[in-house]
């Protein structure tokens, strides 16, 4: 009869005794590293590696190819994601801040690409101040040497509150003037108007974009925590 009741009294603990099992197992899966993600550098590591400049709330996917740090400049509130390049070894790229850039987008800063405060880049977009001549008259390639080459080189400037679509391309000296939207797929070749939208190949303007979102700009920037230059 003893032995009933402490069998018993035992057997009334495994539901406590699993439910404690169970947490401990859910908190060591919640901290194992999922190895399909590379993860961020931040700003306070960010700034030992010889960045022109690393503003607050810095991000930088570990796995971006980075070319030219003491040319490239880096304001507040930025992420760049995945897979993405900045390639400066000549010329400069320059970020303002609050501003993403989504994986795989690449950027060639050979001469010269700002990103004013706001603006952003989705998926895979291509960014080139320099491109080869396409046109058979010189030869082309970097590892031809430059005096038998023809490439376009004009800077590329993408104003505040400017957002381009995934997989769009912007060429040499092509600008998108502020609060302008450039839709998925599109090829931006010129000067696009401020406050409109824009899509096609080549961008073709579509209709007005509403400004809005300065409203919303005007109140973020009264926050007392907000992090601005």
């Amino acid at each position: 009869m003893e032995q009933f009741r402490w069998s018993s009294a035992r057997g009334a603990q495994w539901p406590r005794l699993l439910l404690v099992a169970a947490n401990i197992c859910a908190n060591y899966t919640a901290r194992m590293k999922n190895p399909f993600d590379v993860g961020y550098y931040e700003s306070a590591e960010l700034r030992s590696f010889g960045f022109g400049r690393i503003g607050a709330n810095v991000s930088i996917a570990k796995n971006c190819t980075i070319d030219g740090l003491h040319n490239i400049s880096i304001g507040n509130n930025v992420r760049i994601d995945s897979d993405s390049h900045l390639i400066a070894s000549s010329g400069s790229i320059r970020l303002g801040s609050y501003i993403h850039i989504g994986g795989g987008s690449k950027l060639n800063g050979r001469a010269g690409i700002e990103m004013e405060d706001f603006s952003g880049l989705s998926q895979d977009v291509k960014v080139y101040s320099s491109s080869d001549d396409y046109t058979g008259r010189r030869m082309t390639n970097p590892m031809v040497p430059p005096e038998y080459t023809g490439a376009r080189s004009s800077a590329v400037h993408i104003g505040r509150h400017a957002i381009i679509g995934s997989g769009s391309i912007i060429l040499p000296g092509a600008s998108v003037g502020e609060g302008a939207a450039v839709g998925a797929l599109t090829l931006v070749t010129r000067a696009l108007d401020p406050w409109a939208i824009y899509s096609g190949n080549p961008a073709r303007r579509i209709r007005e974009r509403s400004r809005s979102l300065l409203a919303l700009e005007a109140k973020l920037m009264e926050c007392p925590n907000n992090l601005s230059d």
